[in-house]
């Protein structure tokens, strides 16, 4: 059975002394312990996969905090399968000692435990981001009640915009000589053309 220590930072903060500080007392070997510099918003993490490759049935990852392995807990949860169903090594979070797979020797209870503690953290992460979901839509929707607007103010038009329009529907100039005449993207004439149009009826 071989020990393994993952400690992850984002590059804006530098406090893996402190993680390295909490694994020491595993006496993980230094081959094993693994450090990475990357945000956790995804497991696409070279140093993680190259972990994940080194680990076998029965080894032991040791990480300080869950949100050290990852932010998602939607993918937490799928690599927490992969790594103690599939690969069959476990996995303990220093922080939270009810996610520790070894629990009485890999018994049913202690994967059952781990397993209904990540469920809870899953739902308990998912339901705070609909909230917040809803909050900023209620927010928007209060806003724009109040006159608020969003977005970029819309650029005038230019000087030459009617002259080239009538030019346009006339058929005297292509979509593409109409915008390049008024300096802009041929889709921006188009939609400013037709909200012109729109608005004269």
């Amino acid at each position: 059975m071989q020990k393994y220590g993952y400690v992850r930072v984002s590059t804006r903060e530098q406090n893996e002394a402190r993680q390295l500080d909490a694994l020491a007392p595993y006496e993980i070997p230094q081959k094993n312990l693994f450090v990475e510099k990357k945000s956790g918003k995804d497991f696409d993490r070279p140093v993680y996969k190259r972990l994940k490759k080194r680990l076998r049935s029965g080894d032991l990852l040791i990480v300080k905090s869950i949100d050290r392995l990852g932010r998602d807990y939607d993918e937490i949860l799928e690599e927490w399968r992969h790594i103690t169903k599939e690969i069959g090594a476990d996995v303990l979070i220093l922080d939270m000692p009810l996610l520790d797979t070894r629990t009485k020797g890999r018994d049913l209870t202690g994967t059952f435990i781990a397993d209904l503690v990540l469920q809870i953290l899953s739902y308990v992460a998912q339901t705070e981001r609909e909230n917040i979901r809803q909050r900023q839509m209620e927010g928007i929707a209060a806003a724009k009640r109040q006159g608020v607007k969003f977005g970029r103010p819309a650029l005038p038009l230019p000087d030459n915009f009617n002259e080239i329009h009538k030019a346009w529907r006339e058929k005297k100039l292509t979509l593409k000589q109409a915008a390049m005449e008024c300096k802009m993207p041929a889709g921006t004439f188009y939609s400013k053309a037709v909200r012109l149009e729109k608005a004269e009826k």
